[in-house]
């Protein structure tokens, strides 16, 4: 019923950018909070950063910062600009998703399939 996909992955130097997006599309009322986590191999997956329909944001220690997540409601589309990229940031970035459907049903946790993120000289 809801559908979401990232894009905006990609291979970086240490020190550059990049800009993630995500976009939910389907049969949606609200858009009440979107989200970005990463996951490498052997690891559980982590969380980055938040934003809600309030447009109130939360991040991960270890992005705060370098990273500023922000949402175009009309679109129902959340950005991840990532400056000042480690190393350690190299990892699967997925979206989540909460939304209410028309019959207003809360529908949490629809998980995008995903975008490499690589941070490599």
């Amino acid at each position: 019923q809801v559908q979401v996909v990232e894009s905006g992955g990609g291979l970086v130097q240490p020190g550059g950018s990049l800009r993630l997006s995500c976009s939910a599309s389907g049969n949606i009322r609200t858009i009440d909070a979107m989200g970005w986590y990463r996951q490498v191999p052997g690891k559980e997956r982590e969380f980055v950063a938040s934003i809600s329909m309030g447009v109130i944001t939360n991040y991960a220690d270890s992005v705060k910062g370098r990273f500023t997540i922000s949402r175009d409601n009309a679109k129902n589309t959340v950005y991840l600009q990532m400056n000042g990229l480690k190393p350690e940031d190299t990892a699967v970035y997925y979206c989540k998703v909460d939304a209410t459907l028309p019959w207003g049903t809360v529908l949490r946790g629809t998980w995008g399939p995903g975008t490499q993120v690589t941070v490599s000289s």
